[in-house]
């Protein structure tokens, strides 16, 4: 079973026992995260699109690591305008153990048919 999950702006295809770095998330390590955005699960049973997320689904995991990233420089420069600006940055991540991925309620089997598109009227 695996599952695509939105978190950060960013989405990730995450199955248990997996170990993802996404953006901060508030929390102390070893607290247990449930992240709710879940677009797309595929499991044993089939698949189900989110629309535009899944109802009832979500990825349970602990935190391990609160971390900063390595620092990166940003140059902005004009040549012959005696233009310069150097700026640093380091981005907060969060490492997230995924240990289950979690359907309540809704539908667990296949989605059956296509949602019609309508035709606009003129």
């Amino acid at each position: 079973m695996y599952a695509v999950m939105e978190t950060g702006g960013k989405q990730y295809r995450v199955t248990p026992g997996d170990l993802i770095r996404v953006e901060r998330i508030e929390g102390e390590v070893g607290q247990k995260v449930e992240l709710e955005r879940v677009l797309y699960l595929k499991g044993d049973d089939g698949t189900q699109v989110g629309n535009p997320t899944v109802a009832g689904a979500k990825v349970v995991g602990r935190i391990t690591v609160q971390g900063r990233g390595k620092k990166i420089v940003i140059f902005k420069y004009k040549r012959r305008k005696n233009y310069r600006r150097k700026q640093g940055h380091r981005q907060y991540y969060t490492w997230i153990k995924i240990e289950d991925i979690t359907v309540q309620g809704g539908r667990n089997g296949p989605q059956k048919g296509r949602r019609k598109l309508q035709k606009r009227q003129r």
